[in-house]
């Protein structure tokens, strides 16, 4: 290891949270590809994640895309035998993804605003006072709201389905998921799966009930497992993304007060926001064979950590002001806090849409909301989001 290198340990919180930024203009600087355990590397640079992420024949997701995934030894905490669509190749993957990606098409998510800003209206209406948890109160409610609602699942407290997606995320970080919780959010969708045979409805969970692979019918762990993986997907990035977002227009005032004057800004804003605050921290990748990377040799069974914060923020692609956070910025090139290539997140549109009317509606009602003390960062090497983000809605004077 180089005598000035960052210490990257999957288990150590520090890198996560408090070093991961600094470690990672050091990783982009001197060492994109950087191998911080025996066969187990960091890939830093913009350029770089997306050319692994764009070749699955050379690095492939069968064998692990969390952080922790080689350190497990074989054991899964999962108490469903099948594989989740973000540990899939192709053509497998493609053909699962395909199942459902025409719910998630741009112009499917279009026809889903006028649901979506309703929903955000009777959010913001029913928060407590000018003074609240903004990830409980807002950041939650409506990305978990929409997702259950579309699988056809939204027949259970918010609050029961956001400890049930919290424990799952958790499992992502090893074994300190409660597999209790873990196993009554199981046993919650078989009982929606069994209850969608019985009885035909209009929803994604239907679609996939209804849909055929290779002349066969989804077994129940592959459904359990699809819909386990949308409904955790669906709520937690856009979570954090309107929280995260709203977390840095607090910290930048000036971006807050020119976007609630500049309305027609938001899509730009959106971008940036997603780009800045990078929902997702990290996915890995398995080498298939001995190759190289940003001049560095790469070994068969090498595990690829792809550290999408670290490429948003790369210089080489978004140049010298990339550690600013400008709601102006262009998107060009595009960020990859989505990922990139075949794994692109099925669920990018509405989680953008769902962000753009959030913060119309919030800048709208509370165009100088400022933080009310210091945000709570989540312990998480999968997700970068918040616990808790006190604010002050304060109203137009």
């Amino acid at each position: 290891m180089q005598p000035d290198a960052p210490r990257i340990a999957p288990d150590d919180t520090l890198w996560w949270l408090e070093e991961a930024e600094p470690a990672a203009a050091w990783l982009r600087a001197k060492a994109p590809v950087f191998e911080y355990q025996p066969g187990v590397r960091t890939v830093a640079r913009y350029d770089d994640v997306r050319t692994v992420s764009r070749d699955p024949a050379t690095f492939c997701s069968s064998k692990g895309v969390l952080v922790l995934d080689p350190l497990r030894s074989g054991h899964t905490s999962s108490p469903v035998d099948a594989p989740s669509v973000l540990f899939m190749d192709p053509p497998e993957h493609a053909q699962f993804r395909k199942l459902v990606s025409r719910a998630f098409t741009p112009r499917a998510t279009a026809m889903m605003e006028t649901a979506v800003r309703d929903r955000t209206l009777r959010i913001l209406d029913e928060v407590p006072g000018p003074d609240i948890d903004l990830v409980e109160h807002i950041a939650v409610r409506l990305p978990l709201q929409m997702i259950a609602a579309l699988l056809g699942l939204d027949d259970v407290a918010e609050t029961t389905f956001r400890f049930w997606s919290d424990e799952t995320i958790k499992a992502a970080d090893g074994l300190r998921a409660d597999l209790s919780v873990v196993g009554e959010f199981v046993a919650f969708m078989m009982n929606g799966i069994a209850a969608h045979r019985a009885e035909p409805r209009d929803d994604i969970l239907q679609l996939l009930v209804d849909a055929e692979l290779d002349g066969r019918s989804l077994t129940d762990p592959e459904l359990l497992v699809f819909c386990m993986s949308l409904l955790v997907a669906g709520n937690e990035t856009t979570r954090n993304l309107i929280s995260g977002g709203a977390v840095a227009l607090a910290q930048h005032p000036d971006q807050r007060d020119w976007l609630a004057a500049n309305p027609a800004g938001i899509d730009h804003a959106v971008e940036e926001m997603l780009r800045w605050v990078t929902p997702i921290k990290a996915f890995a990748r398995t080498a298939t064979r001995d190759t190289t990377l940003a001049g560095s040799p790469i070994g068969e069974g090498d595990y690829l950590v792809m550290l999408y914060g670290s490429a948003n923020r790369d210089e080489r692609a978004f140049g010298p002001t990339a550690d600013h956070f400008d709601v102006r910025r262009r998107a060009d090139p595009a960020h990859l806090a989505f990922g990139f290539g075949e794994h692109l997140c099925l669920g990018a549109s509405l989680a953008r849409l769902e962000a753009r009317v959030v913060f119309e509606e919030l800048l709208r009602r509370a165009p100088r909301f400022e933080l009310a003390g210091t945000p709570v960062r989540l312990h998480s090497t999968l997700v970068n989001g918040w616990e808790t983000v006190p604010v002050h809605l304060r109203t137009p004077q």
